[in-house]
C-alpha cells in the first residue's frame, strides 16, 4: 500500500508511546474479530451506509459479526482509532476472510458479483 504516513523516525518516543496506546483495546477487539470471523462489519449507530451493508448481508443470509462503536454523537475516538488502523476513511468497514473489502457499496458489489457467497 502506498498510503503516506509519518515516518516513525520523525516522531518523538513519548509521542510514539501515546500513538501505540491510543484506543488499543478497541483495535485489539476488531483485529481479533477479523482474524476469527469470516465476515465482520464495523459500524456505528444511525449510519445509513452501515444499515445498507447489514441489510444486504441479512437479505442474502450471510452470517457476520457486527461491532458497533457509538453514533454520530459518541465514541468518536474509538472510531478514529479503527480508521487509523485500517486506513479506511468511513463506516462501515467490512472485512471478509481477514481482508478489508471496503464499505457498503463495496459489499453490495461483492454480493452482486458472487465474490461474497454465503458459504464461500
Amino acid at each position: 500500500m502506498s498510503r503516506s504516513v509519518l515516518d516513525t523516525a520523525a516522531v518523538a518516543p513519548d509521542a510514539l508511546q501515546k500513538i501505540s496506546a491510543f484506543q488499543e483495546d478497541v483495535v485489539k477487539t476488531v483485529k481479533e474479530a477479523v482474524a476469527k470471523e469470516r465476515v465482520v462489519v464495523v459500524g456505528m449507530a444511525q449510519n445509513l451506509f452501515v444499515k445498507k451493508a447489514r441489510k444486504a448481508l441479512d437479505q442474502q443470509s450471510i452470517p457476520y459479526r457486527y461491532i458497533e462503536y457509538g453514533s454520530y454523537f459518541s465514541q468518536w475516538q474509538k472510531r478514529l482509532a479503527i480508521k487509523l488502523w485500517s486506513g479506511w476513511p468511513t463506516f462501515p468497514q467490512v472485512f471478509v476472510n481477514g481482508v478489508l473489502i471496503g464499505g457498503a457499496n463495496d459489499t453490495l458489489r461483492a454480493i452482486e458479483n458472487g465474490s461474497l457467497k454465503k458459504n464461500g
